[in-house]
């Protein structure tokens, strides 16, 4: 397959193996770019994960041509590294396909199979028991995988918290009830300030400021709240109130400063209320 520089007068249709063969031609060791050619799956990580979230931030704004763009992004880096497994003679692309499309299968009895699943609990439930017999089978032999087995370390700490906990609950090690977690966040929280007589920097305030952000996650859960989310939303809402505050002073000629604090939090008790209003 030959891939040119299209015409602009008369685009060119393209297609998954075109991105396929473009893919190849830019990690050719002769005629491909040296950018494209010096990458490994490490140094590719980073952007695979800035466009995951970057497709997160179209969603969140409703930006359809955003979000096509942004998608297109993210298949991109599954194709790179798709291709570069196949250099190193691990797996294609075709084999990802392949393996998606037979987990699919695998775990939809219900749509694919004559199995009777009800409702959105029994299709979940019996979702974890085909990932749990999964992450069995790949230990087979080997010692039997545990209950956190399999929760990636690269997630987001607040995302990998809560899957950790949602484990540990299968399997009975979780709180009765929401007050026993309510207990837990205001320890935690009192440990913390424990901390404040040992200097900047002490380990055991990073251990504590720890323990008191997984017990939040962990009451976040309980309450039915996806603590990544909320805490994306809360940073959305101090960007855009804060931002509000600064444009307030610029209407007075003034700028942020620490001298300026009552003034701005004022201001932010004022922008609160109007939004509550």
């Amino acid at each position: 397959m030959s891939i040119t520089a299209s015409d602009p007068s008369a685009p060119r249709r393209y297609d998954l193996d075109d991105l396929l063969a473009i893919m190849a031609r830019l990690r050719d060791p002769q005629a491909g770019c040296a950018w494209d050619l010096a990458q490994t799956f490490a140094t590719i990580l980073p952007f695979t994960l800035e466009e995951a979230y970057e497709v997160a931030d179209a969603i969140e704004r409703d930006d359809m041509p955003e979000l096509r763009d942004e998608l297109g992004d993210l298949l991109l880096q599954v194709v790179f590294h798709a291709r570069m497994a196949e250099e190193r003679g691990s797996f294609a692309f075709a084999e990802v396909v392949q393996a998606i499309c037979e987990k699919l299968v695998r775990r939809h009895p219900h749509v694919f199979a004559d199995t009777a699943l009800d409702d959105g609990a029994a299709v979940r439930e019996h979702w974890e028991r085909v990932k749990a017999a999964e992450r069995a089978a790949k230990g087979a032999g080997a010692t039997p995988p545990g209950a956190l087995d399999g929760v990636a370390r690269a997630l987001p700490a607040l995302l990998r918290a809560e899957k950790l906990q949602r484990r540990a609950a299968r399997v009975g090690f979780d709180w009765d009830d929401v007050d026993g977690v309510f207990a837990k966040v205001e320890e935690e929280l009192a440990e913390c300030r424990e901390t404040l007589v040992r200097p900047a920097g002490d380990p055991e305030r990073v251990h504590e400021v720890g323990d008191l952000l997984f017990s939040c996650v962990n009451l976040a859960r309980h309450l039915g709240v996806d603590a990544e989310q909320a805490l994306r939303e809360a940073g959305q809402r101090f960007e855009r109130r804060f931002g509000a505050v600064e444009a307030r002073l610029r209407e007075a000629g003034q700028v942020p400063t620490a001298e300026r604090r009552d003034e701005m939090e004022r201001l932010w008790i004022q922008v609160k209320r109007e939004e509550r209003d």
